[in-house]
Formats: C-alpha cells, sequence, structure tokens
C-alpha cells in the first residue's frame, strides 16, 4: 500500500479531499466541519493545507456543474456510481476545468492513483477513461499538443 501514497504535499491534499468529498456525499456534512475536522487530524501532516481547503470548498461549491461535465462520459446512471468513484471524479472534473495550472495528466494520474488506492479492484480503469476523456472535451487544446 505504502507505494500508492502520494509522496507530493499536493498528492496529500488531494487525497485528504477525497476522504472529505467521500464524507460530504455519505453524510452530508459541510465543508467547513470537514475542513476543521481533517486539520485538527495529525494525518493532514505533510499535506498542502491550502490547496486541500481551495479544492474541497471549489469542488463543493460547484460540485452540481463539475458533475454534469463527466455525466456523458459515464457507463451508468450517476446515482450507481460508488462514492469513492464519484468523490475522485469530482475532484478530478474540478482541476481539470478549475485548476488550469496543473496539467492535464497531472489530474488524470493522480485520480488514477487515488482510485487505486481507495477505489474497488478496477475502479482506477474507470476514473481514467471518464477523465481522459472529459480532459480531451475541456482541454482541447493542451491535450492536443500532447506530452
Amino acid at each position: 500500500m505504502s507505494e500508492n501514497l502520494p509522496l507530493s504535499r499536493r498528492g496529500l491534499a488531494r487525497r485528504l479531499t477525497v476522504q472529505a468529498l467521500y464524507q460530504w456525499l455519505v453524510n452530508e456534512t459541510p465543508p467547513e466541519r470537514l475542513l476543521n475536522q481533517f486539520s485538527e487530524d495529525p494525518g493532514l501532516g505533510r499535506a498542502d493545507g491550502e490547496y486541500f481547503g481551495n479544492l474541497l470548498r471549489g469542488t463543493v461549491e460547484v460540485a452540481a456543474t463539475v458533475t454534469e461535465t463527466f455525466k456523458p462520459f459515464l457507463d451508468r446512471p450517476l446515482e450507481q456510481l460508488d462514492p469513492v468513484e464519484r468523490a475522485i471524479l469530482m475532484l478530478g472534473a474540478y482541476e481539470l476545468l478549475h485548476r488550469p495550472e496543473v496539467p492535464w495528466r497531472v489530474v488524470v494520474n493522480e485520480a488514477v492513483n487515488l482510485a487505486k488506492l481507495f477505489g474497488a479492484e478496477d475502479s482506477y480503469k474507470y476514473v481514467n477513461g471518464v477523465l481522459d476523456r472529459l480532459a480531451r472535451d475541456a482541454r482541447r487544446a493542451e491535450v492536443e499538443v500532447g506530452p
């Protein structure tokens, strides 16, 4: 499991964001309560706390919009998505749409790693496919340029 742990401060922030989004989706815990809960947790550790806050607040704020952007790429109704997959897809879609300074390949790669860590056995493949198609739609010029 340690090989799947994100090592960068932003990677750790994404990991915490997925955990917080999961709680938000399942328990409808308000984002500010989640931020307080996670900031008091020693698990925040090396994570970029500011980035974590920005990701969580931003994703929740535009949750309906980011969800609508990836819905066309799903192979099943949104309600049938596992909450872990949904949280990862929401975060990935948020970063693709609202964090243009983060390269699309980084967004997709980080989401895949989170799906490997938290998701079902092959959910990383699903997350990869959905976010790859969204990136080709939302960041067409960047994707077409290539590596």
